[in-house]
């Protein structure tokens, strides 16, 4: 199966594409909700508040996983999971990447966008902002361009043409 190799994993990850995060609710089933995400080469971060369900899922277990799939400009898919460790405001400066999430999905990296970005932010510190740091432990990343599907699948297929 064609995975991505690691630049173009990076290339993918710096894209203003929403992720979907799951957490863990309290009976076991997953909960799903989408999120803006930073991928730093070694952590995922995340920005959220006190109150959002997903976040207090994650500050009761941290197991979590994330999809993140697109077609453009590089078709592909990448899903991660791994362990979340919740930052507060009061124990952390979580405004530098707080502030480096909103230049990728607000100002989309584009400096005539730097007003709305600070807007985004004088906001945000407004709300009882956390910031999420995700160790990734296992990887799935497929480049979709070259994709031919599970060896199983192939396999089956050869078997009944």
């Amino acid at each position: 199966m064609p995975r991505m190799d690691a630049d173009t994993q990076d290339e993918f990850l710096a894209q203003p594409h929403v992720g979907v995060i799951a957490s863990i609710r309290q009976d076991g089933r997953p909960y799903t909700v989408p999120v803006w995400f930073h991928w730093d080469g070694e952590f995922v971060w995340l920005t959220g508040t006190e109150s959002r369900v997903w976040c207090q899922q994650i500050m009761r277990d941290p197991r979590v996983s994330l999809c993140v799939e697109a077609m453009a400009p590089v078709a592909g898919h990448i899903g991660i999971d791994g362990s979340a460790q919740v930052l507060k405001s009061d124990e952390f400066d979580i405004w530098p990447m707080s502030e480096t999430l909103a230049q990728k999905y607000v100002g989309r990296r584009d400096s005539t966008n730097d007003g709305a970005v600070k807007a985004f932010v004088e906001n945000m510190r407004t709300e009882p902002r956390l910031l999420i740091k995700i160790t990734p432990e296992i990887w799935r990343a497929i480049d979709m361009r070259v994709y031919e599907g599970k060896r199983a699948d192939r396999q089956h297929q050869a078997k009944h043409r």
